[in-house]
């Protein structure tokens, strides 16, 4: 990353009416919960390494599931406010994972909705398949999809240039790349990762800002938000977000 980012503006939603949201409603309702059950079936026992914690949300659905979390991220006050919310329970490192120094390796490491906000992605991802991932474990990796089908309706809508663009707001959340499953399975694999598993969270036809109003009302019923997450299962290119699940491979 580069020394000129500024880490606490990017993921920054207060007083910045230019931007569109860092996280919405539908995020910490509705993806997260999904995202956990997509990857219960592969954890390995023992510990777990969270790249990417932003304010502990995500962080705080994995305290049900293992007793020893590292955490690293690199706003220092999306790190406070983690903090503040789960205490003592997870070891939290304000650094960039380019730079950082970390004691072992995890059986466990978790990167969602970050890649894509990173200069060189290949590097940090060599650096969980050379250093930090234990040899049984397990890395889940999870990105927002271009072709979801809400992009590709704003592609339509000429609100966007093409589905896998950088629009100027998610540049200024510090997004560098926009990821489809053939090019976040290239980036793994470059640097070195065996995919063992792919597939999408969640089937998406609405923006998140209308997924937002809606989850205010009476019209999305459990049954419907369940039928989403089967559904993108079955068509993972149509999906939220995109997911691998990958083990650790031969160093290159």
């Amino acid at each position: 990353m580069s020394e000129s980012r500024n880490y606490n503006d990017e993921l920054n939603d207060e007083d910045n009416l230019a931007k569109e949201k860092y996280a919405y409603s539908f995020d910490f309702d509705v993806m997260h919960p999904y995202m956990i059950r997509s990857f219960e079936p592969f954890y390995r026992p023992g510990n777990l390494l969270e790249l990417g914690s932003y304010q502990g949300q995500f962080t705080q659905r994995f305290l049900n599931h293992f007793h020893d979390i590292t955490c690293v991220e690199a706003s220092d006050e999306a790190m406070r406010e983690a903090q503040r919310r789960l205490g003592d329970r997870v070891q939290f490192i304000n650094a960039m994972f380019e730079e950082v120094t970390l004691p072992r390796r995890y059986d466990n490491i978790v990167l969602t909705h970050v890649l894509e906000h990173l200069d060189d992605p290949v590097q940090v991802l060599r650096r969980i398949n050379d250093d930090w991932l234990t040899k049984d474990g397990r890395f889940f990796l999870v990105c927002p999809n271009a072709n979801a089908p809400s992009r590709q309706i704003a592609v339509k809508m000429g609100l966007i240039s093409h589905n896998s663009a950088v629009t100027p707001a998610e540049a200024e959340h510090g997004h560098r790349c926009t990821y489809t499953l053939d090019t976040l399975e290239r980036d793994a694999v470059t640097a070195g990762l065996k995919v063992v598993h792919r597939s999408g969270i969640f089937f998406k036809a609405l923006a998140n800002f209308q997924w937002d109003r809606l989850l205010q009302t009476d019209i999305i019923s459990k049954e419907y938000l369940e039928g989403c997450y089967k559904l993108g299962q079955q068509y993972p290119d149509l999906c939220s977000s995109i997911f691998l699940m990958c083990e650790r491979g031969e160093k290159k």
